[in-house]
C-alpha cells in the first residue's frame, strides 16, 4: 500500500525551534520526528510514501535523499494550507490506487499498522480510525464505537466533556479505500470534521483500538513526552540511557538529568539539573543551572546559574 503523512503544519506551537527547522526534522534522540513516524510502519507492505508538507519543504526533500528506505518517498507540496482532508486529496494523483494508509507526521505511536490494515480488509467499509482511550476526550475527534461490530457509528470532533460519545478519541492514523475521495470536496477541508461523520451514518466507518504508546508531538510538553517515550521504547540507534535518561554521543554531563535527553555533544557543568527536558546537539549549560520542562535549541547557550521554567530556547541562542 502507499502512505500519506501529514506534514504540512507550520509547527508554531514549538517556535522558534520551528522558524529554521520544520517540525518533521525537529530531532527527538537521534532521528527525526517524521523518521520515528515511519518507524511504525510495516516496510514490507509499503511501496511508497508521501509526505504532504508545506512548510521547510526542501529541507525535508534533502534530509530524505540522505537517507536510505527500502521505499520510494515523495515529497507532495501544498502551496496553501489545506486541512487534513485537502492535504489528502492532494496526494491523490501520486496514490497507485486501491488501500492506503494516512498518518499525522507528529505522532509517536505504538500502533501496528500491519495488525489495523488486516482488521479493515476484514471489516470491509472505506475507511479504518486508529482509536485511543482518554480520561478528557474534549481536546480531540471522539468515536461512538460499537465494539462487537468494530464500527464507529457517530463522530464528533472536540465536543464539551459532559456531550462525548465516548472516551475513544482519534488517535491520527487511518486506513483508506479510494471512495474516500467521492465524499471529498473540491479545496480545502478537514476529514476529521467534514468527512467522517458522513461516513459514519452509511456503516462504511470502523474503528481500531491500541494501547501501549500514543504521542501527539506538537506541544513543548508533548515533545518532552515523546522523547520520554523513545527512551523507554529504546527507540534509538546511538548513546545511552543512564537512569531514565538518553545520554547522547560525545555528551560531557557533570550534572544530573531526570527523564531527560542530551543530544551529541552536549556539556553540562557541575551542580546543573535538568529535569523532564529535552537539550539539543551542541548546546551548553553551564554550572549551577536549574532547568525543568525546557526545550534547548541546537549549538545554544545557557549560562551558570540559570533557573529556566518552561521555556523554549531558540537554536544558537544565548541564555545570559
Amino acid at each position: 500500500m502507499d502512505v500519506v503523512v501529514l506534514a504540512g503544519g507550520f509547527g508554531t506551537r514549538l517556535r522558534p525551534w520551528t522558524e529554521t527547522i520544520p517540525k518533521p526534522l525537529l530531532p527527538i534522540l537521534d532521528k527525526s520526528m517524521i523518521e520515528h513516524v515511519l518507524d511504525v510502519l510495516p516496510e514490507s507492505q509499503v511501496d511508497k510514501v508521501l509526505i504532504a508538507a508545506g512548510y521547510g519543504v526542501e529541507q525535508i526533500r534533502e534530509h530524505f535523499e540522505k537517507i536510505p528506505l527500502p521505499y520510494e518517498v515523495v515529497i507532495v507540496e501544498e502551496t496553501e494550507p489545506l486541512g487534513t482532508g485537502g492535504a489528502i486529496a492532494n496526494c491523490r494523483e501520486h496514490l497507485s490506487g486501491g488501500t492506503f494508509c494516512v498518518i499525522n507526521g507528529d505522532l509517536i505511536t505504538s500502533l501496528k499498522v500491519e495488525e489495523m490494515l488486516e482488521f479493515h480488509k476484514q471489516n470491509g467499509g472505506i475507511a479504518t480510525i486508529s482509536l485511543w482511550e482518554v480520561e478528557d476526550p474534549s481536546r480531540f475527534g471522539v468515536a461512538d464505537y460499537k465494539e462487537d461490530k468494530g464500527k464507529i457509528m457517530r463522530f464528533q470532533e472536540k465536543p464539551a466533556i459532559e456531550d462525548a460519545y465516548s472516551n475513544l478519541i482519534n488517535a491520527g492514523t487511518y486506513i483508506l479505500e479510494q471512495e474516500i475521495f467521492d465524499f471529498m470536496p473540491d479545496g480545502a477541508h478537514s476529514i476529521e470534521r467534514d468527512i467522517y461523520e458522513k461516513i459514519a451514518v452509511t456503516g462504511a466507518l470502523n474503528g481500531f483500538p491500541f494501547a501501549g504508546m500514543f504521542v501527539d508531538a506538537g506541544t513543548p510538553p508533548s515533545f518532552v513526552e515523546a522523547s520520554q517515550a523513545c527512551i523507554n521504547s529504546g527507540r534509538f540507534a546511538t548513546g545511552q540511557v543512564t537512569g531514565d535518561s538518553w545520554i547522547g554521543e560525545d555528551c560531557e554531563n557533570f550534572g544530573e538529568a531526570i527523564g531527560s535527553s542530551l543530544g551529541s555533544n552536549v556539556t553540562v557543568g557541575e551542580g546543573s539539573s535538568i529535569h523532564n527536558s529535552v537539550i539539543l546537539e551542541g548546546a551548553i549549560i553551564g554550572a549551577n543551572c536549574q532547568l525543568h520542562g525546557c526545550l534547548i535549541g541546537k549549538g545554544a547557550e545557557v549560562n551558570d546559574g540559570s533557573n529556566l521554567n518552561s521555556e523554549i530556547v531558540g537554536h544558537g541562542s544565548i541564555v545570559e
